[in-house]
């Protein structure tokens, strides 16, 4: 019905405006029914996105915009489904719909397509693409932190949202897993290092050892001297310490999964910098045969990436011993990537201050000759400020996610409403993943923003727990009411406000996904969901279900359940799992 409603609409307006109707597509949406003008009307259009986009010409102006937006509302046909018209002061065309038989399409709809339905409407990618998204990147001995946190859970969703939309997507992991560090490890590991520790807690042991080794190192220059000596020993090949890095490496992966399970992430391929650290050597040569690169003052090998070819802004890719660098590496694994996978489109989920590093390394790449450049994208967010838990400053994710469980636990001890269920260790460990990760994604990606505990545990309000709340409530209906849900329902007994404020904003699901996979951004997935729950809250406090008669309490628990499934896909895109009952 979505659809069908779109299609009319635009085709009123191409026929008016002039231009090709699919054009038109993308700018008529439902409207946020959250929204303080908002006057009923179910679709709009804005005549400012229009003329933005080169749709009416010559382009409006601003004091144009209600005059330009009324000529064209006095030219449009009212004809079903469309049954009213309204120009808002800001040139948006507002379009009413017949309500009912708009509310039992779209219901039926979520009711026959399940999560699926906002995947496959008209403007959803008509085209299968080769997607790959790298993110999270931890390195070997050192902490899975915060930084690690944020790029894990937005690359996680960018993964999702790509996969919902039908495209082929392989999630990498690219490991910090070679270089100098692994030289200090290896030698702190000889000085330092405890088999037993290692097996109980490998991440914890090896960074204690990566500790202990870099304090030696603040007093005593010749360790530095013995690392480099061992990480050359490495890449010659000395199978002794090709066996301790593998081990560590293969122990670190283990561990961490654990950590990844919790958080819903999973990765089809663990890959490294140990991968390309040969064939970052070809790369190398590929430069100076192409004569891109040249020797600095320093002895550095760069490339001028700049403008105007002044070397105002430069890639160094090898130190002056020849040693290569993280820049080299990534070279070399987008080639790489490009031959295995012929992607139309890489991500690299990394924070902003890896700005500039990105930014030589895709123009370095276009000097190469490589015009798949064009589909990479670095996707780049801010910093979780202040991470701290009650024991102390937060050096690992796993400390988060127990902090988040421990206090879950004492809040679900303490509260009166609390149901009996099967696994309360589990449950509360669920609520404490979707806390964290709903508190980072609550925020757009740029920003920085500092943890609030308090705020982020609370049932009420915008968090992760309230959506498993609301969740938890509408299986809970759902259950108690034992009512078969099928396409034989009447939308005439959806008449009270909050009834239609709740369809409306199911409607508005679609435009949400797809606004989110426009800008990489899942605060627009988690800002709909906290709308959602609001409006959930509202209609459940308003209409009973049980004890009304049963046509009345079927049609509104069919709008109840499509609710629960969207609140479902919505929180599954952002890899946390429903509960049913809390």
């Amino acid at each position: 019905m979505v659809s069908f409603v779109r299609r009319h609409i635009t085709k009123e307006l191409s026929n008016i405006v002039g231009g090709c109707e699919e054009k038109f597509l993308r700018f008529v949406n439902p409207t946020n029914v959250h929204l303080r003008n908002w006057r009923g009307h179910e679709f709009n259009c804005s005549v400012q996105e229009l003329s933005n986009n080169g749709l009416i010409l010559p382009k409006v102006t601003k004091k144009s915009l209600h005059s330009a937006a009324r000529l064209i509302a006095d030219k449009i046909n009212l004809s079903s489904p469309v049954c009213s018209l309204h120009v808002g002061v800001q040139g948006t065309i507002n379009f009413g719909i017949d309500k009912y038989p708009l509310a039992k399409n779209v219901l039926d709809e979520i009711l026959t397509n399940g999560l699926d339905f906002a995947f496959s409407g008209d403007l959803a990618p008509g085209v299968k693409k080769k997607v790959i998204v790298e993110y999270s990147s931890p390195n070997i001995a050192k902490p899975f932190h915060a930084g690690h946190l944020r790029s894990t859970v937005i690359g996680n969703f960018i993964a999702n949202l790509s996969e919902a939309y039908g495209h082929d997507v392989t999630r990498i992991n690219l490991m910090g897993d070679w270089g100098l560090h692994f030289g200090l490890l290896l030698l702190g590991f000889d000085k330092y290092g405890d088999e037993g520790e290692l097996a109980r807690d490998p991440i914890k042991h090896l960074f204690k050892v990566y500790v202990l080794i870099n304090t030696d190192l603040e007093v005593d220059e010749q360790i530095k001297v013995e690392a480099l000596n061992i990480y050359n020993r490495l890449e010659q090949g000395d199978e002794t310490l090709f066996e301790m890095w593998r081990k560590f490496r293969e122990m670190t992966i283990t561990d961490i999964q654990k950590t990844y399970k919790k958080l819903g992430v999973y990765f089809d391929e663990y890959s490294g910098e140990s991968v390309y650290s040969k064939k970052c050597y070809d790369v190398v040569e590929m430069l100076k045969l192409k004569k891109i690169a040249q020797i600095s003052d320093k002895g550095t090998l760069v490339v001028d990436v700049s403008a105007d070819n002044d070397m105002s802004a430069y890639a160094t890719v090898t130190r002056s011993d020849g040693s290569s660098l993280y820049i080299t590496k990534d070279l070399a694994a987008a080639i790489d990537r490009a031959e295995r996978f012929h992607f139309d489109k890489m991500y690299y989920v990394v924070d902003k201050s890896q700005s500039f590093h990105f930014e030589t390394m895709f123009k370095t790449l276009k000097k190469m000759g490589y015009d798949w450049v064009d589909r990479l994208e670095h996707v780049k967010f801010g910093k979780v400020r202040n991470m701290s838990t009650r024991r102390g400053h937060v050096v690992f994710l796993e400390d988060i996610l127990d902090e988040a469980k421990t206090r879950m636990l004492e809040n679900m001890a303490a509260s009166k409403t609390s149901k009996v269920v099967d696994d309360v260790e589990k449950t509360a460990e669920k609520l404490g993943v979707a806390a964290v990760m709903v508190q980072d994604m609550k925020h757009k990606l740029l920003s920085d923003y500092s943890m609030d505990w308090e705020k982020m545990l609370q049932s009420q309000g915008d968090t992760g727990v309230f959506l498993q709340y609301t969740h938890a409530r509408l299986c809970s209906l759902e259950g108690r009411a034992g009512i078969a849900m099928d396409l034989d329902w009447d939308a005439s007994h959806l008449t009270e406000a909050s009834s239609q404020h709740l369809v409306q904003h199911l409607m508005c699901f679609e435009h949400a996904v797809r606004v989110a996979h426009e800008t990489n951004e899942p605060v627009k997935i988690v800002k709909y969901l906290f709308h959602l729950g609001h409006f959930v809250g509202a209609a459940l406090n308003n209409l009973q279900v049980i004890g009304s008669p049963s046509d009345v309490a079927k049609s509104r628990m069919v709008m109840f359940h499509c609710a629960r499934t969207v609140l479902a896909a919505g929180m599954k895109l952002l890899s946390i799992t429903p509960l049913t009952k809390m």
